[in-house]
């Protein structure tokens, strides 16, 4: 990428989320001493510490010494954190993840910048699936782990960079993007946001991000709000008010479609992974590749070879004769996307193992996971998974199912892993489709199953 980290002595806080890890891991190449620290072990940081990474199991002050040139935070911190508050003390240069991530853009030709509310780390694996089949050497950050590319980062020239861009505290804001893809926009984050319009206002400011031969290629659906937004737009969409759309539709045995663009075929498009909603992204996709001129059949090449993501509607296996699928939903809108794939293909009951997650996102919009959920035929609820917040005793995954109740008989609660286990395999037979939902740690529970 550049000499200007070289030799640096860089710390950070957070150094197993799958969002630092990529960049510990492009600052060790860069010739940095690295460091950092996480609350648990895991097959990343062991990774890190492969690598050449000093890595230390829990936050401690004593951890940040005065030779540490740089130290790079989560935002999934407290500001109480206490390697935050003595870098602060030590007066060593301090940066958030994204903010460090918006310096390193500026080194790199093109950086593409993968954002909306769901769908962003299947997005950005689908565009890594086709640049690896180019001759175009990306850097890939990777919301997710993909087994082609090793786990969630990939080191790359400084001709291009794609990363997914989080709209949490307006922190793609601090993003310097040549290419946007703007998959969708709904509420969440609602612990930060005050409601939907100030999501979309935080949406229309990072469109403007963009320089004037940029290219943002948004949902139609959101057009509207980017009336102001100078660079190149594309719409997507699933009818022709869209730029770039899909007609002729078949989703067995797996998803195709003919792509268009304004009365015009473009190509046959033909996908492993299921869903209305991966037909979007691939048209996404597709269009973000046709601006950086990649020939159409290394995009066709690139869409049919991505398997998925892990715990994207990952198959993991049988049980009883039920198919195993692990799932990282934990919006109602992805829930309701994950289930309506689950009914389209499943021959039996859907069984649902679901962990809330973040007690702000359960509360606000506790109705909207009832009815998602409802598409389910049995569902087991896990306690919320807490996150970055704390519990203040304002709200339970019990009220989540007491909602449920008021119109549907088929719901439970498990205390732990091993009890919500136990109640799949009670309910579970050939042909049933079992779904361990959430962004938490509920894959815990497939792992039993297994």
């Amino acid at each position: 990428m550049t000499n200007q980290f070289n030799n640096r002595y860089i710390f950070f806080i957070g150094i197993g989320g799958i969002g630092m890890s990529g960049l510990a891991e492009l600052m060790i190449d860069e010739g940095c001493k690295v460091a950092g620290s996480d609350k648990n072990s895991s097959h990343i940081t062991k990774k890190l510490e492969n690598l050449g990474a000093k890595i230390f199991k829990g936050h401690n002050d004593k951890n940040i010494t005065q030779d540490i040139d740089l130290v790079v935070y989560t935002s999934a911190i407290s500001q109480d954190n206490p390697e935050y508050l003595k870098a602060k003390e030590l007066n060593i240069n301090i940066m958030d993840r994204a903010e460090f991530l918006g310096l390193i853009m500026k080194y790199y030709t093109h950086s593409i910048c993968v954002s909306g509310t769901h769908g962003k780390t299947t997005t950005t694996g689908m565009l890594s699936a086709i640049l690896l089949e180019s001759n175009i050497n990306p850097t890939i950050f990777l919301g997710g782990e993909m087994d082609s590319l090793g786990g969630n980062f990939k080191l790359g020239s400084n001709n291009l960079l794609l990363t997914e861009a989080c709209e949490y505290k307006r922190n793609f804001l601090k993003f310097n993007p040549t290419m946007e893809i703007i998959l969708n926009i709904d509420e969440d984050h609602l612990d930060y946001y005050k409601d939907i319009r100030d999501i979309e206002n935080a949406f229309s400011e990072y469109a403007k991000i963009l320089p004037e031969d940029g290219f943002l290629i948004a949902n139609v659906q959101n057009k509207n709000l980017f009336n102001d937004v100078k660079c190149n737009i594309y719409t997507f969409g699933l009818n022709d008010d869209a730029d770039y759309y899909p007609s002729e539709i078949k989703y067995f045995p797996t998803p195709s479609y003919i792509l268009m663009n304004k009365g015009k075929k473009i190509a046959d498009i033909s996908l492993q992974v299921y869903g209305e909603h991966n037909i979007l992204n691939s048209i996404a996709v597709t269009i973000s590749c046709i601006m950086l001129n990649i020939d159409i059949e290394t995009i066709k090449k690139g869409l049919y070879n991505f398997k998925g993501t892990h715990r994207r509607y990952e198959y993991k296996g049988t049980y009883n004769g039920a198919v195993l699928i692990d799932d990282y939903a934990h919006h109602p809108t992805e829930m309701k996307a994950t289930l309506n794939t689950a009914k389209t293909y499943s021959k039996g009951k859907i069984i649902t193992v679901f962990q809330p997650h973040t007690y702000t996102r359960t509360m606000s919009l506790l109705q909207d996971f009832a009815n998602a959920l409802k598409q389910s035929d049995i569902i087991i609820l896990l306690d919320i998974y807490a996150a970055r917040e704390k519990d203040t005793g304002i709200i339970h995954s019990k009220d989540l199912l007491n909602k449920m109740k008021e119109t549907y008989d088929n719901g439970y609660y498990a205390k732990n892993f091993e009890e919500a286990a136990e109640l799949v395999m009670k309910f579970a037979n050939e042909g049933d489709t079992i779904i361990t939902m959430g962004a938490g740690s509920v894959n815990e529970v497939m792992n039993l199953l297994i």
